[in-house]
């Protein structure tokens, strides 16, 4: 077996099992056909106490050279909206489910770089109270946004080690533009076990239709990350 077989074969690879918790506040803006656009910002207050059903899942497969992962995500929330001069009263019922599928390759000891494809799926139910009328919108979309990935981890000693990671994209074909940012500091219990605590940042601006047939997501979702690692 030469050189390059050896290097991709199985037993070269490790995988990851990383199940973690994200604590979210939501800022933008939400608008269904021609009904007025609906303001979004809540906190982790808001956001738990109204969370309905939450599961995230990272995983993972590495050797020296080439990383291949998956992210999903899946939240189900029932939110007041934000009142003002017009809207009186109402609530948005948003389910989103996200799964990201990347490859990277590691161009340096502390970088790799890579194109991943996040695919986004939403249902937002809105129903709210106006100064003239009770109005009531739902819609489903679904689309793909391809992004370009950078990614910086490694280890400080055996103990400890960190991630960075950011990628942008949409570019139109799916979102209009899309981007991420990650930071974890994480402590290493055994080869196998580690937990890291960290911070994310996910902004989403999407825009579709026109008149009746309008859908804007304009979100950002941002806040703490507790992540528990199985090593394999």
């Amino acid at each position: 077996m030469n050189a390059q077989e050896d290097e991709i074969s199985p037993s070269n690879w490790d995988y990851l099992i990383q199940p973690y918790l994200l604590f979210p506040n939501m800022s933008g803006e939400t608008a269904i056909g021609d009904l007025p656009a609906i303001d979004v910002d809540a906190d982790i207050g808001d956001i738990f106490g109204h969370l309905k059903f939450g599961a995230m899942l990272y995983l993972e497969a590495t050797n020296n050279t080439w990383t291949v992962s998956t992210d999903l995500i899946y939240m189900h929330l029932n939110q007041e909206v934000k009142k003002g001069d017009f809207i009186t009263d109402g609530e948005a019922n948003m389910k989103q489910f996200v799964a990201e599928l990347a490859g990277l390759r590691r161009v340096s000891p502390w970088l790799e770089a890579g194109i991943g494809a996040r695919l986004v799926s939403l249902n937002v139910d809105l129903d709210f109270e106006t100064v003239l009328s009770t109005r009531n919108a739902e819609t489903s979309e679904t689309w793909v946004d391809p992004v370009i990935i950078a990614r910086s981890n490694g280890n400080f000693n055996e103990d400890w080690l960190y991630m960075l990671r950011f990628d942008f994209g949409g570019f139109g074909i799916g979102s209009d533009f899309t981007w991420q940012l990650q930071a974890d500091i994480g402590y290493n219990f055994s080869e196998t076990f580690y937990t890291s605590l960290g911070y994310r940042f996910m902004s989403i601006d999407y825009n579709k239709g026109n008149g009746s047939d309008l859908f804007v997501y304009d979100i950002d979702t941002y806040g703490a990350v507790l992540k528990f690692g199985i090593n394999l």
